[in-house]
This record gives C-alpha cells, sequence and structure tokens, in this order.
C-alpha cells in the first residue's frame, strides 16, 4: 500500500549550513505548510495501476520530493539515485523512509506518473502562497514566449523514412518471436534503406538525390507491405504479446504512410508541404515547427509565460502549432484574470504581442496602461499615461529574459528529456514550479 507522506521523520534528518541546503530546507518547509497538494500526487500514482495492496511503495511525499530535486539540480535518474542515497541533505528533502535507497528504475517510474495537470496545480499553490506572503502582487505583469524543444535530431526526408524502415524492422523481428505465431516471410531492407539515406545525405545534384529516394521509398513500401502481411498471418492469434504487438502497429503504420507521402511530395513531386502537416520525427510526432526571429527552426514547442515583479511564472502555456505572438495576447491576459480574479494594472509585452486591437481590447478589460516594446505604429499616449511610465514597463519587460534564459540554463527547459506530449507538457510544468520554489525560498526573509 502506498503512503501519501511517512508520519514521523527521521531525528537524524538535518541539512548542510549551505546556500544550497539552505534553500532546500526552506522549500521543505513550504511543503509541510502544503500537504494537501500530497493528494494530487497519490492520485496521479493510483491512476497508472499502482496496486493498493502488498508491500509499501514510495510514498507521495517522496516522489514529488524528488521530482523537484531531479529537476531543480538537473540530474538524470541514475545520478538523483546516487545522491539519495549519498547526500544527508538531498536525503532530508525527500523524506525517504529510514535505509531506503530507491532505484533510477523506480524514480523513473514514479516520477513520470505525475501529470501535467498536477503540476499546474502546485504552481498555482505557489503563486498564491507567494500573494499571500506580500511577495508577488500580480498587479504588475509581463508577457513574453520562448520555445522548448523535443527529445529528437534535426529531421529530413531520408532520416524520417530510414527511421521508419528500422522500427518496422524490429516489429518484423518481434512478430517472428511471438509464441505459437505461424511462420512468416519477408526480405529485410534494412541495409539498403541504410545506404540510400546516407547516399542521399553526401550526394550532390537532384537527379541524383530523387533516384536515390526512389529507391530509399520502395524499400520502406516493400517493408510496409511486409508488416501488414505479417498483421495479417497474426489476425488469429489472441496472445498478450500478440496484442501488444498490434497495439505498436496502429501506433506507427499511419505515422509511417505520412513520411512515405510527405516525402514523395516535397521531393519528388517538388511541393510545398505546409508546416502544419509535415510530421517531424516518428518517435515524437506531436513536435511542432517552430520559426523564431525568422531564422532560427526548433522542433518542439512555443510556450507563453506569464510572470510578476517578484519574477515567479505566474503562467505558462504550452501552444500547439505556430501561433502568432499578437494572436495570444488576450488569452494570456484572460488567463491571469481569471487566476487573480481581477486584471493587473500595468502589462508589459514583446513587440510580437503588439496590435491595435490588442491594446483596445487590454483597455477595455481594466488594464491602465500597456507597454509593448515595440510600438508597431501605436502611439505612446494611447497604450501608457507618460513616456516615463512607458520606459519604466519597457524596462521592465526586459527581466522576463532572464527568467526564460535561467529556466533554459539552470532548469532544463531548452529541451524536454522526457518523451511523448503528456510527459513533455508534466516536464515544462515540473520544471517551472522547481523554479518557483526554488525563487520562493530565496525572495522568504530568514
Amino acid at each position: 500500500m502506498r503512503q501519501e507522506r511517512i508520519i514521523q521523520a527521521s531525528l537524524f534528518d538535518g541539512f548542510a549550513e549551505h546556500e544550497i541546503g539552505r534553500e532546500l530546507k526552506a522549500m521543505s518547509q513550504w511543503l509541510d505548510e502544503h500537504r494537501g497538494l500530497l493528494g494530487l500526487v497519490a492520485g496521479d500514482l493510483r491512476r497508472h495501476g499502482i496496486q493498493e495492496t502488498g508491500r509499501h511503495g514510495l510514498p507521495a511525499e517522496a516522489v514529488l520530493r524528488s521530482a523537484l530535486l531531479k529537476q531543480q539540480r538537473q540530474l538524470s535518474y541514475e545520478e538523483l539515485a546516487f545522491h539519495l542515497e549519498d547526500s544527508a541533505s538531498f536525503r532530508a528533502f525527500a523524506r525517504l523512509p529510514l535505509s531506503w535507497s530507491p532505484k533510477k528504475s523506480v524514480l523513473h517510474k514514479t516520477i513520470s506518473a505525475i501529470s501535467a495537470a498536477s503540476w499546474e496545480a502546485i504552481n498555482r499553490t505557489v503563486v498564491s502562497s507567494a500573494r499571500q506572503e506580500k511577495l508577488e502582487h500580480g498587479t504588475v505583469v509581463r508577457i513574453d514566449s520562448t520555445v522548448t524543444q523535443a527529445l529528437m535530431h534535426a529531421p529530413s526526408d531520408s532520416s524520417l523514412l530510414w527511421d521508419g524502415v528500422r522500427v518496422m524492422t524490429r516489429l518484423l523481428e518481434q512478430a517472428m518471436a511471438i509464441p505459437r505465431a505461424p511462420a512468416i516471410v519477408w526480405c529485410n531492407h534494412r541495409r539498403l534503406a541504410k545506404k540510400r539515406g546516407l547516399a542521399i545525405q553526401y550526394s550532390r545534384g537532384k537527379v541524383r538525390k530523387a533516384q536515390l529516394y526512389r529507391d530509399l521509398i520502395a524499400a520502406t513500401r516493400a517493408t510496409v507491405a511486409a508488416l501488414q502481411h505479417a498483421a495479417q498471418r497474426l489476425t488469429a492469434c489472441v496472445s498478450i504479446e500478440a496484442e501488444l504487438w498490434r497495439s505498436q502497429l496502429r501506433h506507427y503504420l499511419p505515422l509511417i504512410e505520412r513520411i512515405i507521402a510527405q516525402a514523395e511530395r516535397r521531393v519528388l513531386a517538388g511541393e510545398a508541404v505546409p508546416a502544419g502537416e509535415k510530421l517531424v520525427s516518428l518517435f515524437e510526432p506531436h513536435a511542432d515547427i517552430i520559426v523564431k526571429g525568422g531564422r532560427d527552426v526548433h522542433y518542439g514547442h512555443k510556450l507563453n509565460l506569464t510572470t510578476g515583479r517578484s519574477g515567479l511564472i505566474l503562467d505558462v502555456v504550452i501552444e500547439t502549432g505556430n501561433p502568432a505572438d499578437s494572436e495570444r495576447f488576450l488569452p494570456m491576459l484572460d488567463r491571469h484574470i481569471a487566476l487573480c480574479g481581477s486584471p493587473p494594472r500595468q502589462v508589459a509585452a514583446d513587440g510580437g504581442y503588439a496590435t491595435r486591437d490588442n491594446l483596445e481590447q487590454a483597455k477595455a478589460r481594466g488594464v491602465s496602461d500597456v507597454a509593448f516594446h515595440k510600438k508597431r505604429g501605436l502611439a505612446i499616449e494611447d497604450m501608457v499615461k507618460s513616456r516615463w511610465v512607458y520606459r519604466r514597463l519597457r524596462n521592465f519587460r526586459a527581466g522576463v529574459e532572464a527568467g526564460i534564459s535561467c529556466l533554459k540554463r539552470a532548469y532544463g527547459l531548452t529541451r524536454s528529456t522526457w518523451r511523448g506530449l503528456a510527459h513533455f507538457k508534466a516536464y515544462v510544468w515540473s520544471s517551472v514550479v522547481a523554479y518557483n520554489l526554488t525563487l520562493l525560498a530565496r525572495l522568504k526573509p530568514t
């Protein structure tokens, strides 16, 4: 049976008299004051099929605290397992039961079970606590956007086709290993696909590349046909292994068909495929193509963030696609009003959010001053009370860049290391919560 928390703490728990130790102690005290959050984590662990009977599992409190340690210190699961066994301060913060040293597989299974919705609820509690302690009022906010990349390599048509052949070959080999499965005859095109993929990478000339792509696409289609034949042969198999194999087939086969179609459109037909229709990864199909600054291309998801005077991240929205900043200004403002119960007095935002309609709509919602970093044809007098206020708000907006930089460098927001869209969102929110809790510990008077 899994407990939410360990009722009796060890007498030997103590934090080092170091800056990191003092921060961990302050964060630990805040978590002790908000034990109701443990129910969210416990609910996520139960939803992942963990039994309520039998041996005691890692308590929900230890799971949450270990997750915060991982994100705050940017540790791998293996490094986290080592530090939880080696460091007295880490063990004291994680509230591990006496003599418990969880393995990396246990940490991975439990930490990854915490949902993005739970992390978002925890972050709202952090922000609410900061408002109650007068550390953040939410009356002056700034809005900006950034990109978090997915765990994938830069895509090309040849690499996507090669990934498809590689995955399908693995599925065919697994089909042959299923107990009591009928014999399956197929031709392995993996070597040919790899050679054509490498040749495409180093060849020159459209004619030569087109011929190589035809060979690669033909090898991919032949492997698809072999896989479909294997699925027909396994129709009568009703074992668990066969059903798991079919679930993988249902996931990968439509994606590989999309990869073949977009390669034929782009390379053979010379057609420009819209970004919204492109599949950039077989393993991270949720990833979007994000162009920042007209030149830098990223593969992941765009984030819109709202921060306050304290530097705390008040809200984050993980966008779908690549919407223009100007389209997301009012939704972010409405979310802030819903969270705080009243409109902010002043809002500062990047020039990409600036439009006449956004300015008028923000004023209609009760915002006194709206300062866009670039005026985009708007008069300063229309945005704010005076030029002095505009300069102050524009300088205030620049501070969000420091927060985003810290999130990316110190809290891993540059690239998500967790696979899948649900885990991508959980990774982003867990990084934000770890950042906010650390900042809250620093802002609190000692």
